[in-house]
């Protein structure tokens, strides 16, 4: 049975809002990017202790820690980072999540990424050995304007890195932002390390972000091979809607974008939860 989760942050700023339109929708997860007017990786402890309360309350858990690791430039020091992984460790484990959501690193404008590459492997099999340490799981997610915002150069983190604790966050919006068609082309050189979906959807030739189904990502084959692999993991509603529905605020967007993936659900026989 697949799990639904999302990016409640979209919802609203306020918490409280946030976890009652997941409980509308009969989602039990959340991905945590930020709460209370912070990044995830800036909670204080006391903060941490307020948010799994109101969590528990609602009777919702943390599908994965939606951290800024790796969503800097490549020419920044890599230190700073080993930091953040392990402030995003100690979270994770507060909060029972397995997973922590990590980029590959903008690369400089007008610059080729393969000037990059032995940085961009080092630094990513770092962080993934970290990972080993702390027996948690990285998700790679394939976002615009980092080395890895390709099929082949996510394909080539992965290889190098060769680890179960570094898997794929698939997100077939980002890949048609790309110019890269998600099913037909990313999905069979990269489903062996898939292991979690970001739902987002994109209009090639508007370039905005629509419902999953309504644009370019190939989604009714997705849901298809999923079907066929008896997937089982999270798929995180990510709408970034904003452009394709201005005139509507954030708790309208996410029902809108998880009916959307209801419905692609539905038409394929898939259950979740």
């Amino acid at each position: 049975m697949l799990v639904l989760t999302g990016f409640a942050d979209e919802i609203s700023d306020h918490l409280e809002e946030q976890l009652d339109v997941l409980v509308s929708e009969g989602i039990s997860y959340l991905e945590l990017r930020s709460a209370y007017g912070k990044n995830v990786l800036e909670l204080t402890d006391e903060e941490l202790v307020r948010l799994k309360s109101a969590l528990t309350e609602k009777g919702i858990r943390v599908s994965s820690i939606g951290s800024p690791i790796g969503k800097y430039p490549i020419q920044d020091p890599f230190t700073p980072e080993l930091e953040k992984l392990k402030r995003a460790s100690y979270i994770a484990k507060q909060l029972d999540a397995r997973y922590i959501r990590v980029f590959s690193y903008y690369i400089p404008e007008n610059e080729a990424p393969e000037n990059y590459r032995s940085e961009v492997l080092s630094r990513m099999m770092m962080l993934t050995r970290k990972a080993e340490e702390e027996q948690l799981t990285l998700l790679l997610e394939n976002e615009s304007g980092v080395y890895g915002n390709t099929d082949e150069r996510c394909l080539n983190i992965l290889q190098h890195c060769g680890s179960p604790c570094l898997r794929l966050a698939f997100d077939p919006g980002n890949f048609v932002m790309n110019r890269i068609m998600p099913m037909s082309e990313a999905y069979p050189l990269l489903s062996t390390y898939l292991e979690y979906v970001h739902i987002k959807d994109a209009d090639n030739q508007a370039r905005i972000f629509v419902p999953a189904g309504e644009g370019d990502g190939e989604f009714p084959a997705f849901m298809k091979a999923l079907k066929e692999r008896s997937f089982s993991g999270f798929l995180s509603i990510e709408p970034h809607l904003h452009r394709a529905f201005p005139e509507q605020q954030g708790p309208e967007r996410f029902k809108i974008a998880a009916q959307a993936l209801k419905k692609l659900l539905s038409n394929e026989g898939l259950a979740w939860s």
